[in-house]
């Protein structure tokens, strides 16, 4: 296994870390709603900045230069959906920040189905369709529980909860595939984008920016998952990738995905490696040149689900104030990932061989913490 994180980030220049968080925009997602914005890490600017400096490099390599702010990255959402900080709740609304017996978690209780959990999750008797009991109900059953506790129940139940600062690797694990020449330049190189929301159709945006052809997939049952927020970001994800829609229930469905796969160079995918694998889809058989799994804690873990705001606490991704800890910027593990996911790929396409990268939000948030 090779680590990445080394040859993504380089040396980090800390100097200008506040200005940076404040320019950014992100600091002004960052703190209570009647309280002053407050910084984050002090690292996570400064490597964004890098991860931009990186990515401009390797594209101008092989490709077309792709030149972007990679802190503005970090509150690019915001912008177009006009959110806000609002303390221990997260900028979008849905996950929010609790204290528990030793420790912090965040959970995300966004969709039907995490919130149809709760009962089960905390093994009390609560009327779902309350969000405000919901909400009540949550923090007083999590201030009695251990976070370890409170992670694994909801690990079993497929809700997305992270404990503070749980995870502490710094790490982009890559594992060698097969051998491959040096790729010299991105001309007809074919990406086959199957993630959603925000990460991964970032990542896929900032390689067709750099001269790839990218064909976004989605399932006509199940569709990308950002198509119910603002069209605008969307689009901005999106636009300009070829898009194909399968029915991936039925035979003839998987049965183009699996031609897709076999016909691309890059793969992006955020799925639990099952669910592809019954389809009869398997990285680690990819003939292609790199495989990039963006998941919530990793292809070791899983059956833990997660999106930005919860995983970016699990990499100790928050800010602080004398009440406690409080979300900073919005869904970070997400722009972060989507901006290092990029990179990652660029970086093995120059260096040769085939690849699987395991790109982490929870371990992505983690390297932003670093210094």
């Amino acid at each position: 296994m090779l680590d990445l994180a080394p040859l993504l980030l380089g040396d980090i220049d800390l100097s200008d870390a506040d200005a940076l968080w404040t320019d950014c925009g992100a600091a002004a997602l960052t703190g209570r709603r009647s309280g002053p914005p407050l910084p984050g890490p002090v690292a996570v600017g400064p490597s964004m900045r890098s991860l931009a400096l990186r990515l401009r490099e390797l594209s101008t390599r092989l490709g077309f230069e792709v030149i972007v702010d990679g802190p503005a990255l970090l509150a690019e959402r915001a912008r177009i959906t006009g959110h806000g900080r609002q303390g221990t709740v997260s900028c979008g609304g849905a996950c929010r920040l609790l204290r528990a017996l030793d420790g912090w978690v965040a959970v995300s209780l966004a969709r039907d189905e995490d919130r149809s959990c709760v009962p089960a999750w905390l093994e009390i008797d609560v009327d779902v369709a309350d969000a405000l009991a919901v909400d009540t109900a949550v923090s007083a059953a999590a201030w009695a529980t251990t976070t370890a506790v409170l992670v694994e129940r909801a690990a079993l139940l497929g809700i997305p909860c992270g404990a503070l600062g749980e995870v502490r690797e710094a790490q982009v694990p890559a594992n060698r595939l097969g051998t491959a020449e040096p790729l010299r330049s991105l001309d007809g190189l074919v990406v086959v984008d199957l993630s959603s929301l925000w990460a991964g159709p970032l990542c896929g945006r900032l390689l067709r920016a750099a001269g790839a052809r990218v064909i976004k997939v989605e399932s006509s049952t199940r569709p990308d998952g950002a198509r119910n927020g603002p069209r605008r970001f969307f689009d901005l994800m999106n636009a300009g990738k070829e898009s194909v829609v399968l029915d991936l229930a039925a035979r003839e469905g998987q049965a183009r995905l699996a031609q897709l796969v076999d016909g691309a160079d890059v793969v992006i995918e955020g799925s639990r490696p099952r669910a592809l694998q019954q389809m009869g889809i398997d990285a680690g058989l990819f003939r292609g040149r790199v495989w990039l799994s963006i998941t919530a804690y990793g292809r070791s873990q899983p059956m833990r689900v997660g999106f930005g705001d919860d995983t970016a606490v699990a990499g100790g991704l928050v800010a602080h104030d004398e009440a406690g800890p409080v979300f900073a910027a919005d869904a970070a593990a997400d722009p972060i990932s989507g901006l290092l996911g990029a990179v990652a790929v660029l970086n093995r396409l120059a260096s040769g061989d085939r690849w699987l990268v395991d790109l982490s939000l929870a371990h992505a948030a983690a390297l932003m913490t670093r210094g």
